[in-house]
């Protein structure tokens, strides 16, 4: 907090020198007369009140050693501000102009910008005579970024002829200068004493020693001028422009401002940090939990492109989208845990599930560079859950093929065996799956080979691997919602809903509104953000299946799964347990009191029987 918020935090040390007082720069003492000197300070003071008048002054060349100012083009000089009032946090200033780009800086070289900062009045050339040390002060800054830039994946049409060699490598990483016209000159008052060594490194990177060397008594104390910050911490890559040899002139806004040493702190040490996580990233191979930098810029582009009321929105629906996912992970994770038949179960549709996941996850991965991790993990733990749901339907097992079958060549096949004797509802369910897919098969087939014709003739891709995934995941994406006709069929023809996870289910439809505003936001491919939308055409359906079969969740249903929690459930089967074993030991069973289950699945029998 000390580093953030600054101020005088060091005058509670013991040091002598700060008890007793610093004296200012003018009152300092010969070099001489000081025993201790430390050629590294301890501490150092403002040179100059927080309440200065300055005047600045900025030149831009391609060189680091200026000669007289008054010898420089007049171009060069982009800004000169007179009388400007350090500490008055009203003093806003806007300069707007451009200048001419020098050949060196077109040719991938280094465009400086020279500070002249005096106070009002004072000469700010260092190579006139009556310069002054202790009144003027300058320094240098890059104005062009050297910044990664991934070489492009060129793509091609896959059944025209080239006589490049076909390059899957990964894209090499060239560094190239960028430059952005918008920055801020901030001022930083009320910075204090400070513990030299304490600052953050990027926050010391400012402070500006004076040059001749002084110390107080102590000889532990020296003085720095007003901390100049050039903010660069709001500019976006994406409206950065490389500078080549055909730029020759660029533009240049800039703001002259006063900042708080509290947020100059902040925005320094956060700008230092993601440069060196991007310069990191482009120059190694290791993945850092910070990853490229790439998400902190997508961050800072939402807070500055995006409206303030849907930015609020945006956060807010975010927050309830992981809150809803987390819970229909949940209640479906605990719904097929219990579940132990597998009435209007479609086992293709969970199969055909985990194989369309999969192909979603290799696009994802194949467009990595504009995906979000948070979509990554969320797509890769879905095909773990839809794979955990096949064991929990049938038994995998390894089998060795028998002679009339397809694959009697290989040693083993996996086959899908059923986990117990089938009733008569779980046999009609299987029919019912079967017969959907059927005329599912009858549908799809001819629009994925149709897609996958038009994909090849007329569009590009990096390779054929990017075809056959591309191919694949437009058909996913296209008619993905194909996928829940199935269960809907069986929803029909069984004439009820209650084997589905009503609570998982309705986080999930929860989430597909959600995902509707939350797919314009975070970053993802095309494709992806468009298929949010079928998910919507499903759940309108199911609405209207839930009206039209209604549960009696306070009742066992036609499948033999009770309303009540678990826990109540648990305790109703010990206690018809308990009924049970009383009366097998002679115990009077009227003694024990029935459960609610026991009452009700009687009551369900006797409607039954009367039915029948």
């Amino acid at each position: 907090m000390g580093q953030f918020f600054g101020g005088n935090k060091a005058g509670t040390t013991n040091s002598p020198s700060l008890k007793a007082g610093i004296p200012s720069f003018s009152e300092r003492p010969e070099p001489g007369s000081i025993s201790n000197y430390s050629a590294i300070p301890r501490f150092v003071a403002p040179l100059w009140p927080d309440n200065s008048t300055l005047d600045i002054s900025m030149y831009v060349s391609p060189s680091l050693a200026l000669p007289a100012l008054s010898s420089l083009p007049y171009d060069t000089l982009v800004l000169e501000e007179k009388n400007f009032i350090m500490g008055n946090y009203n003093e806003k200033r806007e300069i707007l102009t451009t200048f001419k780009v020098p050949r060196t800086v077109q040719e991938n070289g280094t465009l400086w910008a020279h500070f002249y900062v005096a106070l009002s009045g004072s000469q700010i050339d260092p190579l006139a005579r009556d310069y002054n040390p202790a009144t003027a002060t300058h320094f240098f800054r890059p104005l062009n970024q050297y910044l990664p830039k991934k070489k492009e994946r060129k793509l091609k049409n896959l059944l025209e002829k080239t006589e490049e060699p076909e390059d899957d490598s990964t894209p090499q990483t060239t560094i190239e200068s960028f430059y952005h016209p918008n920055f801020t000159i901030a001022v930083i008052p009320d910075t204090g004493v400070q513990d030299w060594k304490a600052i953050h490194p990027a926050v010391r990177n400012n402070y500006q020693l004076e040059p001749s060397g002084a110390r107080d008594s102590s000889g532990e104390t020296a003085w720095y001028y007003p901390v100049i910050f050039m903010n660069r911490f709001w500019q976006l890559r994406s409206h950065m422009t490389e500078i080549n040899s055909t730029v020759e002139r660029l533009p240049l806004n800039i703001q002259l401002t006063n900042m708080k040493n509290w947020k100059y702190s902040m925005y320094a040490a956060m700008d230092d940090g993601m440069k060196r996580t991007q310069m990191q990233a482009a120059t190694t191979d290791q993945v850092t939990a910070a990853g490229d930098g790439s998400e902190f810029e997508k961050f800072k582009e939402i807070l500055l492109d995006t409206n303030s009321y849907l930015l609020g929105t945006t956060f807010f629906v975010s927050i309830l989208h992981m809150i809803f996912e987390g819970l229909a992970f949940k209640n479906d994770i605990a719904h097929w845990r219990k579940k132990k038949d597998v009435v209007g179960t479609s086992v293709r549709t969970i199969l055909a599930n985990v194989f369309m996941q999969t192909i979603i996850f290799l696009y994802l991965m194949d467009n990595s560079d504009g995906t979000s991790w948070m979509i990554l993990a969320g797509q890769g733990f879905g095909i773990l859950l839809e794979a955990w749901k096949i064991t929990k339907t049938v038994d995998v097992r390894l089998r060795e093929p028998g002679p009339e079958s397809k694959f009697s060549f290989l040693p083993y096949v996996v086959v899908f065996e059923d986990k117990h004797k089938l009733t008569e509802t779980e046999k009609k369910t299987q029919e019912y799956d079967q017969i959907a897919f059927k005329y599912l098969y009858i549908v799809a087939v001819p629009l994925l080979a149709a897609y996958a014709i038009y994909s090849l003739v007329y569009e590009t891709h990096k390779s054929w691997y990017s075809f056959v995934v591309e191919t694949l995941v437009g058909s996913v994406y296209a008619y993905g919602f194909l996928m829940m006709v199935p269960s809907l069929y069986i929803n029909y023809r069984l004439k009820s809903v209650a084997h589905l996870p009503g609570k998982a289910m309705t986080y999930k439809f929860l989430n597909t509104f959600i995902d509707d505003l939350f797919a314009f936001t975070i970053r993802m491919p095309t494709l992806h953000r468009l298929a949010t939308l079928r998910d919507d055409v499903i759940f309108f359906i199911w609405l209207y299946q839930s009206y039209k079969y209604k549960v009696d969740y306070k009742r066992v249903n036609e499948f033999g799964q009770g309303g009540e929690s678990d826990e109540e459930g648990e305790e109703k089967e010990n206690a018809d347990g308990k009924e049970v074993k009383g009366a097998l030991e002679g115990q009077d069973p009227r003694e024990l009191k029935p459960s609610a289950a026991t009452t009700s699945a009687k009551a369900n029998v006797g409607t039954a029987q009367k039915r029948k």
